[in-house]
């Protein structure tokens, strides 16, 4: 196949990814007159914003005070300062908008007695600057993110969006000035390879949480968009920074919601000691993720894990109302049920930190525009969602802000590509000679490479790579091993090959395809945490511990600043992190605790 024989389709606009953040973004072109594509690998109603469960945050305040300064104030010092402080203003002081928004389009939100929007507390959430937990998470039962995907599904086919399901984005395309012209793609069912021309171009393509052995993330979250993003010269941000919930289904994997705890849930050990409170004082079971996720690895390391293996630690609900339990989180008693095989109204379940969120990715700032490492945004080209770092999340994420982010920047990266596409900013150009070659050689090697290494194997060994070297709790040594065994695994993914090349819908194609993205998200992962030399949010190193000189050991003085990774030369550059937000005064950098 040659460059000539690839069809082409013309959009204004085309998005890849149909998950929270690419409907959003969708309803906002649609309706904006914009002709847009929406390209899933699945389903849009199959997307991983489906598996969200708690809540979306926002300071409603429907049951106590709250004001979005105090969100602000959680957000960034759940960041352990290292989300930009403009972004983080901008998405805080949105929040109530878009949830009531999101409610106009037919969001079945829980209720209270008065028929406001029910709100449950949140690890991180606190009210007045850090006082105690306040109830922000706006939630429907334990299945928030079902609800929510099915109601922008709903708006945008009211919109007549026009989907493409069961299409793969392959590569960007870019001219030569560097503007992004859309993507090549290609239909899953038929093999077809199809050019999407647009003016615009907005990827909302999740997290690449696959690159880990344990993970909360659905298959299908394997980084496309940071590897396409990454081939195209695109610097990826912050790629060190990954959450681990810390309850996922000891064994499974499966996400047990922070709203269990909202809802009054305990973490126990082996003796039956509610650990939590020794570790934060004051939030207990509703600190921070990655405060949550070492202080269970912690009491799992020093002998107090819980089952035969000692490997796990328990999470209480027996103490709470039944009726509570079945209203408020039916969703969890079947998971429970099902994947550890315990009925949590009667015995605790097993739970155990797994890999869950990248607050890293694509650098953008809060207009969704993709931002280059000099600091000038790429023409044509947005993110939102998990793939873009705005940055919100800093080096931790608060719980429910995943949820708030798909909703404020999908919103925001669409307002963008309007007001783009009228001033004229972006238009459609002539698609460069050989703009698909990249993606043709990619596409030809695996149909013709014989005695190359196996796609699952490579896979597998990647993940565990990760898993043993990257994990919650660093080590130099570790970290050092890491970086040559993914240099080494970057080889076999270089030649890997599928068995049965005459299917035309064959699954080993479509992984194979995969595994070329998540080798670029498992490189910019390892070398950029081998390089940071400290400790901050998800990212604690051994060689970097608490101390009075840099309490949690973080090293403001020579890592306040955000790592950006280059695929070319796999190099890594630094950009400050941003502290002037847009009306308020900068919330300085203080000691985090909980």
């Amino acid at each position: 196949m040659s460059n000539s024989s690839i069809s082409v389709r013309k959009f204004d606009a085309v998005i890849v990814g149909a998950g929270g953040s690419g409907l959003r973004a969708a309803i906002q072109l649609s309706e904006g007159g914009l002709k847009t594509a929406v390209l899933s690998k699945v389903f849009p109603t199959r997307s991983h914003t489906v598996a969200a469960q708690g809540g979306v945050s926002a300071s409603l305040g429907n049951s106590e005070e709250d004001h979005w300064h105090w969100h602000m104030y959680d957000t960034v010092k759940g960041s352990d300062w290292l989300g930009d402080q403009d972004a983080i203003e901008y998405m805080c002081r949105k929040a109530p908008e878009v949830v009531v928004e999101l409610e106009h389009f037919g969001m079945p939100f829980d209720r209270t007695d008065e028929g406001k929007i029910y709100q449950r507390p949140f690890g991180g959430h606190m009210s007045n600057f850090g006082e105690k937990p306040v109830r922000r998470a706006c939630a429907a039962a334990d299945r928030t993110g079902h609800a929510m995907l099915h109601a922008l599904y709903q708006r945008n086919v009211r919109a007549n969006t026009q989907f493409f399901v069961e299409w793969m984005a392959l590569d960007l395309i870019r001219d030569e000035s560097g503007q992004v012209l859309g993507v090549i793609a290609l239909e899953m069912e038929t093999g077809e390879v199809v050019a999407f021309h647009a003016k615009a171009t907005i990827f909302a393509t999740g997290g690449a949480g696959r690159i880990y052995y344990s993970s909360t993330n659905a298959f299908i979250n394997t980084g496309d968009g940071l590897g396409m993003a990454a081939r195209a010269g695109i610097a990826l941000e912050d790629m060190e920074f990954w959450q681990f919930h810390p309850t996922g289904v000891a064994g499974a994997g499966v996400l047990i919601t922070e709203g269990v705890r909202g809802e009054g849930g305990i973490l126990r050990n082996s003796d039956n000691e509610r650990f939590m409170e020794r570790y934060a004082p004051n939030a207990k079971d509703l600190a921070s993720r990655d405060v949550v996720s070492r202080a269970m690895v912690t009491e799992i390391n020093e002998g107090r894990g819980c089952g035969p293996n000692k490997d796990f630690v328990l999470l209480d609900i027996t103490h709470l109302d039944p009726a509570t339990i079945m209203k408020r989180l039916p969703g969890i008693r079947e998971i429970s049920i099902q994947f550890a095989g315990i009925d949590p109204i009667q015995a605790p379940i097993p739970v155990v930190p797994t890999c869950h969120y990248q607050m890293g990715g694509i650098p953008t700032n809060f207009k969704g525009q993709v931002v280059a490492a000099d600091g000038v945004p790429v023409k044509g080209f947005y993110a939102a969602g998990e793939v873009a770092c705005a940055s919100v999340h800093g080096a931790n994420r608060l719980g429910t802000n995943s949820l708030l982010d798909l909703l404020v920047f999908g919103k925001s990266s669409g307002d963008s590509v309007i007001e783009d596409v009228a001033s004229g900013e972006v238009m459609h150009q002539d698609l460069p000679a050989g703009f698909a070659d990249r993606t043709l050689a990619r596409l030809n090697r695996l149909n013709t490479q014989t005695g190359g290494s196996n796609v699952n194997e490579t896979r597998l060994e990647l993940q565990r790579t990760m898993q043993k070297h990257c994990g919650v709790f660093r080590f130099k040594d570790m970290l050092v091993e890491g970086v040559a065994k993914i240099v080494e695994i970057e080889k076999e993914v270089a030649r890997t090959e599928i068995k049965d090349k005459s299917q035309v819908w064959n699954t080993a194609r479509v992984e194979a395809l995969e595994l070329d993205n998540l080798i670029e998200v498992a490189k910019a992962t390892l070398v950029s945490a081998e390089a940071r030399k400290e400790s901050r949010g998800a990212h604690v190193r051994d060689d970097a511990p608490d101390t009075p000189e840099n309490p949690n050991g973080r090293d403001d003085a020579n890592w306040h600043k955000h790592t950006l990774w280059q695929r070319e030369g796999s190099s890594l550059s630094y950009k400050p992190v941003t502290m002037t937000p847009l009306t308020v005064e900068s919330i300085a950098l203080k000691t985090r605790s909980y």
